[in-house]
């Protein structure tokens, strides 16, 4: 079910979980929420970046090469990619059966003017413009303001393996929860966990401070799997086709710990 504002939330939502964007918890959670919902609870999915942009912003050349990567076409009621990938967040969420509330902040290719991440290496393991940081500070506000209405909330976050700027801002905020006592388990953020040595590059970055924990979730791979499909618009982008989606889905949950039929989710918290 879609919430339209923080004041939604409710002690109902023990477990909320951080998406920087719409796809990023059901690419690396949906078998967690399968699992949550499946033993009664009601799982919370936060989209922080999830704003469609004004029609009059005039897209920089990076930002229209993204979006034509994602093979987008303006359709009837449809009139920006953000507003086509929400109702794909919907399909997977309401599959999912978890609740779901989307931000108002803009991807990181629809800000600035002139735009602040012209080429990859800026988006994708470069900084968060300083421009940008005042959204880190109001999220971080938001979040500890709802952490003290639900004190008992168990919170899901990125981890932001890969360091695209808009994870590193969700796991920052995310960590001031965690400094306030809350109690957060950072995710791995997939599919930039399948880069060779990503996950132990942000691990040392972050301090080495944080210990694993396992969720598993070997009846839900396919659920996960099927949530994930609804982003028809990422696949291509992300892995070339379906098909090699569901192998790396299926490899990467299965080689956290290779023993044969179980497949995992892997989470990290602050010693």
């Amino acid at each position: 079910m879609q919430l339209t504002s923080f004041d939604d939330i409710n002690r109902k939502h023990r477990h909320i979980f951080l998406s920087p964007h719409l796809d990023d918890v059901v690419y690396s959670c949906g078998g967690t929420l399968g699992v949550q919902v499946s033993c009664g609870l009601q799982p919370l999915v936060i989209t922080v970046f999830a704003g469609i942009p004004s029609p009059a912003l005039t897209l920089s050349p990076f930002a229209t090469q993204i979006e034509r990567g994602m093979q987008w076409k303006p359709a009837p009621g449809v009139t920006s990619l953000v507003e086509a990938r929400r109702k794909e967040d919907a399909t997977a969420l309401d599959l999912l059966q978890a609740d779901y509330l989307w931000l108002d902040y803009l991807d990181a290719i629809y800000r600035g003017n002139p735009a602040y991440y012209t080429r990859n290496e800026q988006l994708i393991g470069g900084n968060v413009h300083l421009q940008d940081m005042w959204i880190e500070k109001e999220l971080a506000e938001n979040l500890l303001a709802l952490q003290r209405r639900l004190p008992d909330a168990v919170w899901y976050a990125p981890l932001a393996i890969g360091r695209h700027v808009d994870h590193q801002i969700v796991c920052s905020a995310a960590d001031q929860l965690a400094q306030r006592g809350a109690k957060v388990n950072f995710y791995e953020d997939f599919p930039y966990v399948l880069r060779e040595g990503s996950r132990e590059t942000r691990l040392k970055e972050l301090g080495g401070q944080l210990e694993p924990g396992l969720v598993e979730m070997s009846e839900m791979l396919p659920l996960r799997i099927e949530a994930s499909e609804r982003y028809a618009s990422q696949i291509s982008i992300n892995f070339d086709s379906k098909e090699a989606m569901h192998e790396a889905m299926k490899k990467y949950t299965h080689g956290i710990r290779p023993v044969e039929t179980v497949y995992l989710e892997e989470y990290w918290t602050n010693r």
